[in-house]
């Protein structure tokens, strides 16, 4: 595969917040005791794409996140880490590195994606229709969209969750629409020159926008030339070519044509899924051709380009780590269902203990746990679904489940823990309790507490 790829690395996200920091930013954060942005490389990797930019938004997280990678791939990988202001968008961040890309074709990944999609499928399929852009889309969680779930604190009012609304032409090929984080209950707004090209829309919100794009990029540089307001790849780029693919404004000698308003035709829509059951007719002329051809009554000079999809097979693995729910899920199914992408070869008591983690008496590991190394762990202590990071000290009569610690964290005697995130260097003080909690870098926890559905940190 020729194409030039950027990984979009983040930066410390507010999102993440306890769990991230300047020394600890997004792309570094452990999953199954690996930082999450190695699953991206090591994809990327046995796709035979070894030659890469890393972006990452901030100059201390970019030395972090550099100088873990080149530890970590020295012989493996060539990959350039590049500073880009923090706060720039996915779109600024492109556009600050728009110079170093030189190839006709421009793979953009995000830095947080654990996932076993294969991407040759995705470019085969970006260069097969010579489009300008290629989304790959996958089923969406089933517990919900990551985004619309609060990261623990008090507010227990569930936010309606938010979607990803994707039109589709019949051919299940095309993008012909797209509402990124839409609620799904409001008016659906549709482009009226697109329907009659088109002839019908399946509209979906059981796929998820993957943030997995090919671009063509004279397209993109073009627009982000263009558009110097534009901020996100997702929200403002993509939508933007779908809108304009019958209208193209990408590599039009001399004056861009004025993008038309008011065009809108609004579909009411009540049910959270509209989904047209259609039959498509392969042999067809894609309907970018016969709107060109002037089937439609247009001018037979008419530009178009292509915005199309991949859309990953249901028993694909594909989530993003943008949430704190999000981290919690990611860990349980690496170390679960999803085994396969962890790196690890798990026991025959389905777990991964590291052989120089020292067990007390009594003490058990179930299946879907990890262990780190140099951990040691007292007598009678019960771990179950749970990830354990390096040298942690853990007492006796401890509880762990669902829940992640990370490194060189010190829990006492008789603590319970379920639910919860703990970042490195915490220390638990004896009998602490807590439930569904993310527990901040170096925070200490009183003898004796109980918290439940709190964020604590050092102010």
């Amino acid at each position: 595969m020729d194409f030039q790829v950027v990984v979009l690395g983040g930066g410390v996200s507010k999102k993440l917040l306890p769990l991230v920091s300047q020394e600890l930013p997004n792309a570094l954060l452990p999953v199954a005791n690996r930082p999450v942005i190695s699953y991206v490389l090591e994809y990327l990797e046995l796709s035979n794409l070894k030659d890469l930019i890393v972006v990452v938004e901030g100059e201390e997280a970019a030395l972090h996140v550099g100088a873990w990678i080149s530890g970590a791939y020295a012989d493996r990988l060539h990959v350039e880490v590049a500073a880009v202001p923090e706060d720039v968008g996915t779109a600024g961040a492109i556009r600050a590195i728009s110079h170093h890309l030189t190839a006709k074709d421009i793979l953009v990944v995000s830095g947080d994606l654990v996932t076993d999609v294969p991407l040759g499928a995705v470019a085969a399929t970006h260069r097969r229709h010579d489009a300008v852009v290629t989304a790959m889309l996958c089923s969406a969680p089933v517990s919900g969209p990551s985004e619309s779930v609060s990261s623990g604190g008090k507010d227990k009012t569930k936010k309606p969750g938010r979607y990803d609304l994707i039109g589709l032409d019949p051919t299940k090929q095309f993008l012909v629409h797209i509402a990124t984080g839409a609620e799904v209950e409001k008016d659906l707004r549709i482009q009226k020159s697109i329907l009659p090209a088109v002839g019908q829309i399946e509209i979906r919100a059981d796929l998820m926008d993957a943030h997995l794009y090919a671009f063509k990029r004279s397209a993109l540089q073009e627009v982000l030339d263009q558009k110097s307001a534009f901020h996100s790849l997702k929200h403002d780029v993509l939508p933007y070519l779908v809108r304009s693919q019958l209208k193209s404004e990408v590599l039009f000698n001399g004056m861009p044509q004025v993008e038309e308003n008011g065009t809108e035709k609004v579909i009411s829509q009540s049910n959270q899924q509209m989904v047209s059951q259609i039959l498509a007719n392969a042999s067809e002329p894609t309907f970018h051709l016969r709107h060109a051809l002037g089937y439609y009554g247009s001018t037979s000079d008419r530009k178009t380009h292509k915005c199309c999809v991949y859309i990953a097979g249901s028993s694909k693995y594909c989530a993003r780590l943008n949430s704190i729910q999000a981290y919690n899920d990611i860990n349980r199914d690496v170390i679960g269902e999803a085994g396969h992408l962890s790196g690890y070869s798990f026991s025959a008591q389905n777990n991964i203990i590291h052989p120089s983690a020292e067990l007390g008496a009594k003490t058990t590991v179930g299946p879907h746990c990890v262990l780190g190394e140099g951990s040691q762990m007292g007598d009678k202590c019960s771990v179950k679904r749970s990830v354990i990071g390096r040298h942690c000290r853990i007492g006796a009569n401890v509880k762990v489940v669902n829940s992640v610690v990370m490194n060189h964290v010190s829990i006492g005697d008789c603590c319970s823990i379920q639910g919860s995130v703990i970042c490195s260097n915490v220390q638990l003080q004896e009998r602490a309790v807590l439930k569904d909690c993310q527990i901040g870098a170096g925070f200490v926890v009183t003898a004796g507490s109980e918290f439940k559905g709190e964020v604590l940190a050092k102010k």
